[in-house]
């Protein structure tokens, strides 16, 4: 599966948590769209030919039914037990806790991504994988314009703007003593634009090679869905005991960070996050109880 459609999917598996910096009505719409968003963007990485599309729309429309019924009833009780626990403290552990609660949720949706996509990706040959590189090339110099500022004051700040828009979407408007919290967080931050983009390209490289690899051998489907869910794996859980360390040291500080940042609010803006929480549950309940 191209590491674009594992992001693809892995966005809308994620959904819950993705949007959760828009308004509720925004997780209907998009939702309700996501099949043919989904299409569009893939399209865009991957260029399917005439013969290859109608596959990868039946594949994206199939996964989107699966998940409807399966997974987002799952991303709603996540979410009501969080909204049940916004108005007292927080701990590091209790954030972390809800993160790895989260990744064991959405792995069947991952899985049943790779189970779905092996026949469409088995349809594909050079002539993608070549489109698929010339993406990968455009999406990293996106990356570098918006995390890689050569100016470390410019990517602070450009830091700063990402996460304080993000805090207040949940909390509502922020202080200047939580401001302050933010910005120092940033600056003892593990996060590393310059590391993540290399394990990025680096995941990209082995996700071409396997992908040639099953097409020059024909591979079975079944040694197919076994490659893709190993990179599927080694998106979440890098193969790279270094990248691995270094992914948990980040982890360890943003849940840090998470638990000192809610615990800075006020009763108003908990009650924001509440609320905030409860539309995004009710919607999600909506969307799964709507089968069409």
């Amino acid at each position: 599966m191209p590491h674009t459609l594992r992001k693809s999917l892995a966005r809308i598996a994620l959904i819950a948590v993705l949007l959760l910096f828009s308004g509720c009505s925004m997780v209907r719409l998009g939702y309700d769209n996501g099949p043919q968003m989904i299409w569009w963007w893939l399209d865009g990485y991957v260029d399917f030919s005439r013969e290859q599309a109608p596959h990868a729309k039946q594949a994206i429309h199939q996964w989107f039914g699966w998940h409807r019924a399966n997974q987002l009833p799952e991303y709603a009780d996540w979410l009501a037990d969080i909204r049940s626990r916004v108005d007292g403290p927080l701990t590091p552990e209790q954030v972390c806790r809800w993160s790895e609660e989260l990744q064991t949720i959405v792995a069947p949706a991952f899985d049943h991504a790779a189970h779905l996509g092996t026949p469409v990706v088995l349809r594909l040959g050079e002539t993608q994988w070549r489109h698929l590189e010339k993406r990968y090339a455009k999406s990293n110099e996106e990356l570098r314009e918006d995390f890689l500022q050569p100016d470390p004051e410019d990517r602070l700040r450009a830091s700063i703007k990402r996460t304080v828009k993000r805090i207040e979407n949940l909390y509502g408007d922020i202080d200047q003593t939580q401001r302050r919290l933010i910005i120092a967080s940033l600056e003892a931050s593990p996060f590393n634009p310059e590391v993540w983009l290399a394990e990025r390209q680096r995941r990209q490289q082995e996700t071409l090679r396997t992908l040639r690899q099953l097409a020059a051998e024909s591979a079975a489907p079944e040694l197919a869905m076994a490659s893709l869910r190993k990179l599927i794996a080694h998106t979440h859980r890098s193969d790279d005991p270094d990248y691995r360390a270094y992914q948990l040291k980040l982890a360890e500080h943003t849940c840090g960070f998470i638990a000192s940042m809610h615990n800075s609010t006020d009763h108003q803006q908990r009650k924001h996050a509440g609320n905030k929480l409860k539309g995004w549950e009710t919607d999600l309940r909506a969307l799964a109880a709507n089968t069409h």
